[in-house]
Order: C-alpha cells, then structure tokens, then sequence
C-alpha cells in the first residue's frame, strides 16, 4: 500500500462542508486503488484568524511544507473586510503561495456534456470547450515592489501597487505552458496588455523567446481585453492560455461560466518541486454556508487534480472524474446549476452521495 501525507484546509464559509464530502470519496476511491492518505487538518484563513489571530499559523505553514500535497477548501469572509491588510485571509493565502513557492497555477476549463444548457452562453459556442488557464502566481502586482498608501499636500490620500515582472519569473512560467500545449492541442495563446505596459512588453518578448524552442506549438499574443471578448466569443479557439497574475485572475473566472458555474473549476498551484496545493476556483461561499447547498464538485474535481499530478495516481484520479461525469449525465444538480426536473435537485451532501455510489460501479 502506497502512503501519502495530506493536508487538509477547509477554511471558511462552505469549505468545512465541501471538505468532508471530498474527503470521504477520496477514501473510498484511494481504498480500492490501494493506497491510503493521512489527512491532518489544520487551521487556515477565517477561522485561523478566530484561534489565532493569524490567517496562516506557522505550525499550518510547517505542516504544508513536509506534507506531499495540499488540499484547500475556500477562504474569506466579508466580516473579516475592516481588519487590518495583514490579517486577512486573502494575505494568509499568498503568503502560503509565497512560502510554498507556488508560482504556476494551473485551471482546467472543460464543459461537461451534460451542462451545454447550463451556461448562460449558446450551446453551439461551448460545445467541446477545453482549455487550460496558466497563470503566473507569485509575481505581478499582487506581489510588486513599492505599495502602499500616502498622504500628499496637493492630491490627498494617494494608493499605489507595482506590476513587476523578471526574465526569470516570464521564462519558467513560460515552459510550463509550453510543456503543457505540446501536451495537449499544441496551441497556447499569451495573454498581456504590451500596448501600453512595459511590464508587458518584456512579458511578450519573454514568452516570444521560450517558443522558439518549441517550434512545434503555435504561439500567438492577445491583449487581455481582446480576450476577455473572445472567450465569451469564440471560447474554442484556445488550448492553453498563459498569462500574469493580475490577468489569469480575472480571466479564469470569466472562463468559469463557460462551464455553467463556478462552481465546477479546480485548480492546481504548483513549485519546481515541494507539496502543490489543490483547491476549487470558487470562493467561500459565507451566505450559504451550513445551508447543505454548495456545489462540491470543483473541490471533488481539484482532488482528483491532486491524485493526477501532485500524486501520479492517475487510475484514482480518472475514476473520480468519471463518477462526477456519470452524475451528472443522470441530471443531478446543485443548486448553483438548474435542472429541469425539481427532483433532481440535490444538496452537497447528496452530491457528494451520488457520486460515491457511481464510485462503486466503476
């Protein structure tokens, strides 16, 4: 039997519930595939903040650190808005990616058969949408040197932050993407704003150099707005999309309602080596929270991004899909997807049963 070290976040809002669902149909998948994971649980973001006046404890960051992955939930809260900047949970969740050196995230984009009339767009334009969000996670203007804010004489209160970006940070998140494209479709689209920023420009110049090593993937750029429109637009255009921070955000998000929901996407963040960190899009959910009605599916999802890539227990990873797929081919909705049949609208406890009952089929 193969063991593993894991550690569990679940956070804020819906995290503790979508947590225990994953948790329990990781066992039972990793049962059959033999192979067992110790979970330790440990406090992060709100309700680290409750405990320990801290959004990431150094004994939750130890723990990360000699673990072989980590599985994340969801953070935040907007009682948690009128603290200081750095108690959030928000701060407590970069400094994780910081500490973890987690500078690639990884977001798969994928539109289930079984939801092309979910969406809020045509079917005939998400049909066979499959694509794969890298975003650079540690460099950026979320991390940018200076910032902050000043008093001034003649303009009042004035807040600033610095989008910065080095070779080093554009070239090693570049061959990821590259490697991932030569993987898939052979196709990556660069996304910056080099019309106007200079951070782009050497973003662009970065990316356009890293290709030339892989002649094989076709490389093009588009300014993030123009592809903001496109993917709404014709969202089939793309395999892989590489892009910085601040952009991947915001783009992965609006991908997310390619899929009907946000409530669908998982995400991987991973480092040169050390544990990645596994974790649904979505946020924390705090308005729903102990309601039985999160959707549990892109944590179920992120777990099985773990089983593949931070694990290499492919065969696990493929037979928990599978069930998510097979459920909802049958119909079941959460909430946060609409269903024609009222009785197939199910809570994320009876997701999460549903899917292990497919589990035992497979």
């Amino acid at each position: 039997m193969t063991n593993y070290n894991i550690t569990l976040l679940p956070g804020d809002g819906i995290g503790p519930e979508i947590t225990e669902v994953t948790k329990s149909l990781l066992n039972a998948v990793c049962k059959r595939k033999n192979i067992n994971l110790n979970f330790q649980e440990m406090a992060f973001g709100g309700n680290a903040i409750e405990k320990e006046n801290n959004p990431l404890p150094i004994e939750t960051l130890e723990q990360c650190k000699k673990s072989d992955a980590v599985l994340m939930a969801a953070i935040g809260d907007p009682k948690y808005d009128g603290i200081a900047r750095e108690l959030r949970p928000e701060t407590g969740l970069l400094r994780l990616r910081s500490e973890l050196k987690l500078f690639a995230n990884i977001r798969p984009v994928k539109v289930f058969n079984a939801l092309l009339d979910e969406s809020s767009l045509k079917k005939e334009i998400i049909k066979e949408v499959d694509l794969v969000v890298v975003r650079e996670l540690t460099g950026g203007i979320y991390f940018g040197e200076p910032k902050g804010r000043i008093q001034t004489k003649e303009f009042g209160e004035r807040a600033f932050n610095t989008m910065s970006y080095s070779t080093n940070e554009i070239n090693r998140i570049a061959k990821i993407a590259f490697e991932l494209a030569n993987e898939r479709k052979k196709k990556l689209c660069s996304v910056d704003k080099a019309n106007v920023l200079d951070v782009s420009q050497l973003w662009r110049e970065c990316v356009t150099s890293i290709g030339n090593n892989y002649q094989q993937v076709e490389l093009s750029h588009q300014y993030v707005d123009n592809a903001a429109m496109q993917l709404v637009r014709q969202p089939n255009q793309f395999d892989v999309i590489l892009t910085g921070n601040l952009f991947g955000d915001i783009l992965s998000d609006e991908a997310a309602m390619l899929t009907g929901s946000i409530g669908m996407l998982p995400s991987a963040s991973l480092g040169e080596d050390g544990p990645g960190l596994f974790e649904p899009v979505h946020g924390s959910a705090p308005d729903i929270a102990g309601k039985n009605l999160a959707n549990p599916i892109a944590m179920i999802l992120s777990a099985a991004m773990m089983l593949r890539i931070g694990l290499k227990e492919i065969e696990a990873a493929e037979s928990l899909e599978k069930a998510v797929s097979s459920v909802l081919l049958k119909g079941f909705r959460t909430n946060d997807l609409t269903s024609k049949n009222l009785d197939q609208k199910i809570g994320c406890l009876e997701m999460g049963q549903k899917i292990l009952d497919e589990l035992q089929e497979i």
